[in-house]
């Protein structure tokens, strides 16, 4: 299952990367539940739709790609900063939920923000922070930074997992997918 908010899921994307795999795209593109979400309440609601499906068919893997973009729209400034922040932690309890009782993976994209803080930049902290802050944080088992490298190269950082240690991975992505980018 596939919850879209930004308008990015491609599914000739997945059609090359079946090919890849020598796997039927049309099977595969048949086996994705995709939704696109509107506002963070859409998005709740596509939640509770994706309960209904997933309680008469089998699905392994709910991807939100991303779970905050909404949140950003529709909460705008300090003063409404309680209520995006309670609206996002609901929204990430239903996503816990669903993980826990459909035994499903659950993975969700989250956009990141220009760190102003005079401090980190003073001191050599991080220029960019995740949307959500500690909400996004505790409801995360496993968070992952993704960044550029050089050329066409990506770094995956385990940012921070109960069971991982902190570490990187180099890899690529081409028409054929995600590779190993390793020198």
């Amino acid at each position: 299952m596939y919850i879209d908010t930004e308008g990015t899921f491609r599914p000739e994307r997945i059609a090359e990367i079946s090919k890849r795999f020598d796997l039927d795209e049309e099977g595969i593109l048949s086996n994705i539940a995709y939704a696109r979400a509107y506002n963070s309440d859409h998005q709740t609601a596509l939640l509770l739709e994706a309960a209904k499906i997933m309680s008469e068919s089998r699905y392994a893997l709910l991807i939100v790609d991303s779970a905050t973009a909404l949140y950003r729209t529709d909460y705008s400034g300090r003063g409404e900063l309680a209520n995006r922040q309670m609206h996002l932690a609901r929204f990430l309890r239903l996503l816990q939920r669903l993980a826990d009782e459909f035994g499903i993976a659950v993975v969700i994209t989250n956009q990141m923000v220009a760190n102003v803080d005079g401090a980190a930049a003073m001191f050599g902290g991080p220029d960019k922070k995740p949307i959500g802050g500690n909400i996004i944080a505790h409801a995360s088992t496993i968070r992952l930074s993704l960044r550029k490298g050089k050329g066409d190269k990506r770094i995956c950082k385990v940012f921070d997992a109960p069971n991982l240690p902190e570490t990187e991975c180099t890899f690529a992505i081409s028409n054929l997918g995600i590779t190993d980018a390793t020198d």
